[in-house]
Formats: structure tokens, sequence, C-alpha cells
């Protein structure tokens, strides 16, 4: 049996807060935008950029309250990683006219940045995952100045003399 992967990684900003909605069944599901950008120089070496928005669905399931997360915590212009699945959709709308969207179908989300506890992870179980007091960056930053100081998973890792590594 052949297999496939549909597997979507973004890092963007929302470009509004998220819309989140109790469905008749008592789901609850929460909707928003994320922007991403990327940016190059043209030939003449004037500097363009382009964004991309996605419009991204996380629902709450049986053992996840990811889309009670994303309402609580996550906001217009918070800067998020979303991993998930790509779908498309096609309905008829009341004129009868044919749409067409494109979802992500978010499965994990992450917190970057600081702030309103920017950092943390939660899979689609609701479970935190890689939980962190800052964002990566920040932390990346302040253990290079404070000599170590902050490196909290290691501490005694840049004291120790004795390593292994060949150069």
């Amino acid at each position: 049996m052949s297999r496939s992967l549909n597997k979507v990684t973004l890092i963007g900003n929302l470009g509004a807060d998220p819309e989140v909605r109790s469905t008749s069944n008592g789901s609850r599901v929460a909707t928003f935008s994320l922007a991403t950008s990327r940016s190059w120089n043209n030939p003449a070496g004037d500097r363009q950029e382009k964004t991309e928005w996605h419009r991204c669905v996380v629902w709450n399931t049986k053992g996840s309250q990811l889309a009670d997360i994303v309402e609580k915590y996550v906001k217009k212009g918070d800067k998020i990683y979303v991993e998930g699945r790509i779908e498309y959709r096609q309905w008829t709308d009341k004129d009868g006219q044919t749409r067409y969207s494109t979802e992500i179908n978010v499965r994990e989300l992450i917190m970057l940045g600081g702030g309103r506890g920017g950092g943390d992870s939660h899979d689609s179980e609701g479970s935190p995952g890689m939980s962190r007091s800052r964002a990566p960056a920040e932390r990346a930053k302040s253990a290079a100045g404070a000599a170590g100081d902050d490196f909290e998973d290691f501490p005694g890792a840049l004291n120790d003399d004795d390593d292994d590594l060949p150069f």
C-alpha cells in the first residue's frame, strides 16, 4: 500500500482575534487567519514582500480543549506556530454558486513571543507540550548574554571542561 502525508507547518501572525463558536452538537471551534510573509530583492535591487493568508480551524475534541486555549490566549498580532493538515472544501451558497475554501486543520499550536504566556505548546490532546517560560529567541539571547546563567535544561553543561568533541 502506498503511503501519503498531508502535513502543514506555518509560523505567522494573526490578522484578527480568533472567532470561537459552538456547533449544534456542542463542539467548540476556533477560526483565525494567519499571515505568513516572505521578502526578496527583485533584479533591480528593490525590496519586495508578499504576504499569504491562511484560514486556520481549531476544534475541541474528546481529549482536546485546543479551541478554548486559542480563545483564551491567542490575540490579533500574536506570532504562533501551527501544525496540521490542509483541507479543501466545496459547497453551494444560498444563491446557487459553488464556493471553495482551503483550510488548515490545526492539531498543534505553539504561542511564540513573550507577553500573555507566549511560548507554551499545546497539542491536539490539549496537553501542554514543550512548556517554556520565555520564547526560544528571547531565551537564546539571554543565555548568550548571561554566559549560561539561563541554561535551564542543563545547568552545568557550560561549566564542563571535559567534552568529547573532536575539534
